[in-house]
C-alpha cells in the first residue's frame, strides 16, 4: 500500500476527494494540517450526521493506493487540473506492514468513568483502582465509552441512579453500554431498545459478556413507565421523541438525555417544556448532559 499526501485549502476538499475516488483510491481521509499547533481548529459534529464542514482552512488529505505507480499517476493527473490551484503534493510514501488487529487494540485503553468505575476492553486487565467495570470491545454498534456523551451518561448512572432497585429504559441502546451500566449499579428490570437489529444483537452479546440480565429489542419492546429513562442519541430525534420519552418516565422518575451540543441546549429545553423542565447536568468537550425529574 502507498499513501499520496496532499495539502489543500477547505474550498478544494470536495473536488479533491471526488477526484481521488474517481482515480480509484482505496480510501481518502482529511485531517487538520495545523493539528497540535496554536492554529488547530475544532470541528464539532454529531455522530451519524454529515460533518459541519468539508475540511479545515489547511487540510491534510491522505489517499491510499494499492501500489506506488497508481499513487504517482494520481498525483500527476491531479496537478494538471484547474481545481488543484492552491493545493500541493507533499509526497508518496510506502505504508509499512502492520498487525492491524494489535494496532486497533492498542488504540482502545481502559476508559475512566469515575475513579472506581472503568470501561475495560477484554484484552486489558482492569486498573487496580477499579471497583466496578464494564467489559466492552469496539464493535458495530455505537457506544464504547470513549465518547463524551457516553461517559457523561455513565457518570450519571454511577453517581445519581436511585439507590433502590429501579426499572430502567435505555432508548437507542447501541452497544447496550448504558443498560449494562445501569445493571452494574443495581437496576433490576432493564429494557434496552434500538431501531437497528444489529445494535439489539450487540446489546445481548455484551450483556452476556458482562453477566447482567436485561431485555433487548426493537422500540416497541419499551412498555409502561420507568424510574430512569436514558437516551443517548442525537438532538434532532430527541426533540421528535419528547412526548414518547416523557410518557415512559414514572412520576418522580428521571429523564437523562445526551448526544446534545452545548449550542443546542435551548432547542431541547423548548421541545421538552410541555412535558419536563430540562437542565444541563454535565458538560464535556462541547457536549452536554440534560436531565429532568418528572
Amino acid at each position: 500500500m502507498f499513501e499520496l499526501r496532499l495539502l489543500a485549502p477547505e474550498a478544494r476538499i470536495e473536488d479533491l476527494s471526488e477526484a481521488l475516488e474517481a482515480l480509484e483510491a482505496l480510501s481518502v481521509s482529511v485531517e487538520d494540517a495545523d493539528a497540535q499547533t496554536d492554529a488547530e481548529q475544532a470541528l464539532f459534529g454529531e455522530p451519524g450526521m454529515p460533518p459541519p464542514k468539508d475540511g479545515w482552512q489547511r487540510s491534510r488529505v491522505i489517499a491510499l493506493f494499492p501500489d506506488e505507480r497508481a499513487a504517482r499517476e494520481a498525483a500527476t493527473l491531479l496537478s494538471a487540473q484547474d481545481f488543484f490551484a492552491g493545493c500541493e503534493v507533499v509526497g508518496v510514501a510506502d505504508v509499512p506492514e502492520q498487525d492491524w488487529v494489535r494496532l486497533t487494540q492498542s488504540q482502545f485503553a481502559p476508559v475512566e468513568i469515575t475513579p472506581e468505575f472503568w470501561i475495560v476492553p477484554t484484552w486489558h486487565e482492569p486498573p487496580a483502582q477499579a471497583r466496578q467495570t464494564i467489559r466492552l470491545d469496539p464493535g458495530l454498534a455505537f457506544g464504547t465509552g470513549t465518547h463524551p456523551t457516553t461517559r457523561m451518561c455513565l457518570r450519571w448512572i454511577a453517581t445519581r441512579q436511585p439507590a433502590a432497585p429501579a426499572r430502567v429504559l435505555d432508548y437507542g441502546c447501541g452497544s447496550g453500554i448504558l443498560a449494562i451500566g445501569a445493571a452494574k449499579f443495581g437496576a433490576m428490570a432493564i429494557d434496552a431498545v434500538d431501531i437497528d437489529p444489529a445494535a439489539v444483537e450487540a446489546t445481548r452479546l455484551n450483556a452476556d459478556a458482562n453477566a447482567v440480565q436485561l431485555n433487548a429489542g426493537l422500540p416497541d419492546a419499551a412498555q409502561g413507565r420507568y424510574d430512569v429513562v436514558l437516551a443517548n442519541i442525537l438532538a434532532t430525534p430527541l426533540k421528535v421523541l419528547a412526548p414518547l420519552l416523557c410518557a415512559h418516565v414514572a412520576p418522580g422518575g428521571s429523564l437523562v438525555l445526551a448526544g446534545i451540543l452545548e449550542r443546542q441546549a435551548d432547542e431541547l429545553k423548548s421541545a421538552y417544556a410541555p412535558y419536563a423542565a430540562l437542565e444541563v447536568s454535565d458538560t464535556e468537550d462541547g457536549w452536554i448532559l440534560m436531565t429532568a425529574r418528572l
